[in-house]
This record gives C-alpha cells, structure tokens and sequence, in this order.
C-alpha cells in the first residue's frame, strides 16, 4: 500500500519480506469510497469463509511466498526499508503508525500485555525507522506477545477494519463478485485506501472512466479488466512494485477463465512461484 518511506527495489522470486508488497499502513482508518450508484442488492461473495480464507492465501503467496498465512503472526524485522519493524500477518510497521494503532488496540483488550510497555516508545517512533526505545527486547516481545489469542484476534480485527472490510463493501457496492472484491482487496493491502494518484480510490476512479460497474449496469469482466489495466499502472509507477505478477499471472488468470466467484481449484504464480489451492 502507500507509505511514507521509498522502497528498494524487489528481484525476481523474492517474498514479501524484500518486495514490500504488502509493507505498512499510514492511515488509522481506510475511508469507504461510494459508488456513482449503489447495488440494487447485497452481492455476497469474499466475506464467505471459506473465500476469504482463499483471498488471505493469495495475499499470502505475494507476500510471504507462503499460503501459510497464519504462521506470520509472530514474524518481525527491519528490513531496512526506513519504516522501522515490520511485523505481523499484514506488515504493521513502526514507523507507519499502525503497528501503534495494533498495539494501542491490544492493550484496550489485555492490559498488561508483553508489548503495552512499548506504547510510549512507538508513539515517539512513529514517522521514523528509529528503534529507540525498542531494542533490545520488543522483537522477542512480539514473538511472545502472538502466542496470546488476543494479540492473533488483535491483528485479525485491525486487517479486517483497515483492508478487508472497506474493500468487500466497496466491491459489494459496485455490484462485484468474489474475484473483483478480491481485487480490490488486494490493492487496498498494497496501495492504500486514500485518494492520491497511487491509491485505491484513484486507481477505482481511472478505472471507472473507462467502464461501468455491474451496480452502473456495466459487465463486470470488462470493468474488472479495467481496474486490473489501472491497478498495473500505478503498481509500475514504484519500482518496489514493478512486480506486477500478481495481476498478471493471478487475478488476471482467473479473470480470463471466467472464475468471477473465485472457486477453486486454483492455480497461479507470483514472484515466479507456483501455488495451488484444490
């Protein structure tokens, strides 16, 4: 998504942890983007499930090289990006806020905890790669901190509120099935859900300017296309995303073999890797 820091430039194979693909939120909160109409009905879809399981295993693919996705609870480093650690199931970074927003949040729920010590420390590291105030014990801290279910339940609810959810209920609104929320999922993860020209909502509306959603009373393949085409754009734009595998050999397959609800089996690659769920 988009950051605050510039990224390094990503090789062929590499996982999520060198591409950034996923990296770090700087919003607290991701802003629903309104249609130009709304959906004459609830189109159901990725927030099944059994489907978003599917969706947080091709997130994982791009990002971890993994479908294992719940195993990168404990995960944390500096990957010398300049947003200090990098941590969890969907990149919370101490130098971007939300891994703050995460902590803030468990601390709410479990006083006490192994990383509420640290709140003070994150706050002044905040907009900074700094570890002042962190070194030498958080990374470990972390690791013990996600064997707790509040700490798991903690990363859950902050993917869900910041990604996931504004991304099924924008997508629902466009009158999209499974794959095209999916899509926009995916690029909310990776570029945020702001307005400036490499996020979400000016990715949707270049899109738009080219197709009608099913909600508008456009086909949906064609729109789909459309926001995929934009999507590539502004992931060229940085050359940590230039990547763009995981379009291009992924949604895009399941687009053009007319999988709109996303059903396995599946087959794709990313980053030059092969995945399969049956």
């Amino acid at each position: 998504m988009r950051h605050l820091f510039s990224d390094p430039a990503p090789g062929a194979g590499t996982s999520r942890r060198t591409v950034l693909a996923m990296a770090c939120a700087s919003l607290a909160t991701l802003p629903l983007l309104s249609p130009a109409r709304a959906a004459p009905a609830r189109v159901s879809g990725l927030d099944d499930p059994a489907k978003k399981e599917i969706a947080m295993q091709l997130v994982s693919s791009a990002e971890n090289s993994s479908l294992d996705w719940r195993a990168q609870y404990r995960y944390i480093e500096d990957i010398g990006d300049g947003r200090g650690y990098t941590a969890g199931i969907i990149g919370f970074c101490s130098g971007t806020g939300d891994m703050l927003d995460l902590v803030e949040l468990y601390t709410q729920r479990s006083p006490g905890n192994a990383l509420a010590p640290y709140l003070p420390a994150l706050r002044r590291v905040d907009g900074t790669d700094s570890h002042e105030g962190l070194d030498p014990g958080f990374p470990e801290d972390w690791r013990r901190a996600a064997d707790d279910p509040a700490f798991r339940g903690a990363q859950d609810d902050e993917r869900d509120r910041v990604y996931f959810g504004p991304a099924v209920r924008q997508g629902q609104a466009d009158g999209l099935r499974t794959l095209g929320q999916f899509a926009y999922y995916d690029a909310i993860v990776m570029h945020g859900g702001g307005s400036d020209p490499l996020g979400f909502g000016s990715i949707r509306e270049r899109a738009l300017g080219r197709a009608r959603t099913p909600a508008q009373g456009g086909d949906e393949v064609t729109y789909l296309h459309a926001f995929l085409d934009e999507r590539v754009w502004a992931m060229r734009q940085e050359e940590a995303h230039s990547d763009t595998s995981r379009v291009d050999t992924a949604q895009r397959v399941f687009l053009d073999a007319g999988n709109l609800d996303l059903d396995p089996p599946l087959d794709w690659r990313v980053y030059g890797d092969s995945y399969h769920i049956g």
